[in-house]
């Protein structure tokens, strides 16, 4: 399957528009971040170091990088990794800061660190199966070795490489491989939980592995983070099993700023949650009220839009009001 993928990877370079540098946690690189997990920064960094004087003018830059070659010298400039010359007339220059060559030496270590590397293909291909089809619908997983973020620390993630994050992914049910021809992968609830929590995929199978459910949601009064408990005992008189209403709050506190909400609305989602959660974690649960807040969430998920995200949460809160009917 490796050899497969390798010629995948060769058949499909990767060549797209440059449009927003992000990091593996899936937001924009930040000014001073390490840029081993930029699609295309790491690969400037390289390219200029195998240049004869450690530096090109900005036409060579784009006949190499054809696809906003002035916005990637401007972000390694924030840096300090790069120095550019803007001459009154002509074109500009970039060339090779000392900072940039002591980031180039680091770079081409990291490339050589196989632990670094798997980690980082795991996060990049989960989140590349939950953008291409988060629907779990089965997909080739040799795509995405042609697509930008395939890359770490200016390097091609191989087809071996990819290989065994499959079988990773797939041993902790985070993806469910499919017997085709060739043969197919689809995402699995538990990886788009995954996806969702904003962690890495190791972050993910350690707490999975601990019994302990992290997520993004601020502490209550108590100190207790949302969705935290896995094993709680209450004493309440009306035969309430408060967890589908703990993982209901403590999801949608993971989920709501990814919902493209505007902030007041995502303010009073995240409200509604901390109050169930507190209802729910409280010594006797009151069933009006616990139903009363989850039909609330379920409202406000539904009009956020019919994301896999919001429409999870839907779900989540129907199997919730099931139960408190049984």
């Amino acid at each position: 399957m490796s050899k497969s993928l390798e010629r995948a990877a060769r058949r499909n370079p990767s060549r797209v528009p440059v449009q927003v540098e992000a990091s593996t946690a899936g937001g924009a690189l930040a000014r001073y971040e390490s840029i081993e997990s930029s699609a295309y920064l790491a690969q400037v960094m390289l390219w200029l170091d195998a240049q004869t004087s450690g530096g090109a003018g900005i036409g060579q830059l784009e006949q190499a990088f054809p696809e906003g070659p002035v916005l990637l010298a401007l972000q390694l400039e924030q840096r300090g990794l790069v120095k550019l010359l803007r001459a009154a007339s002509g074109p500009m220059a970039i060339h090779l800061s000392d900072e940039g060559r002591v980031e180039v030496h680091r770079l081409k270590q990291l490339q050589q660190d196989g632990v670094a590397r798997l980690r980082y293909t795991m996060d990049a291909f989960l989140r590349w199966l939950f953008n291409t089809v988060g629907d779990q619908s089965p997909t080739d997983p040799s795509l995405f070795l042609a697509t930008p973020t395939a890359y770490f620390a200016g390097a091609a993630v191989s087809g071996t490489d990819l290989h065994q994050v499959l079988a990773y992914l797939a041993e902790h049910n985070l993806i469910e491989r499919i017997d085709t021809g060739p043969v197919t992968v689809a995402i699995t609830p538990e990886g788009v939980s995954c996806a969702l929590s904003g962690g890495t995929v190791q972050d993910h199978t350690n707490a999975v592995r601990t019994g302990t459910t992290y997520n993004n949601f601020l502490p209550n009064a108590k100190g207790v983070i949302i969705g935290e408990q896995q094993h709680f005992t209450q004493n309440n008189t009306d035969g309430v099993d408060p967890t589908l209403f703990v993982q209901l709050a403590g999801y949608v506190g993971q989920i709501s700023p990814t919902l493209g909400m505007h902030e007041p609305e995502r303010v009073e989602l995240e409200r509604v949650a901390q109050d169930l959660h507190d209802e729910a974690t409280s010594e006797n649960p009151e069933p009006g009220r616990l139903r009363q807040l989850t039909t609330q969430l379920k409202d406000k998920l539904l009009e956020a839009g019919t994301t896999m995200a919001a429409t999870m949460g839907v779900q989540m809160a129907e199997q919730a009001l099931g139960a408190l009917m049984q």
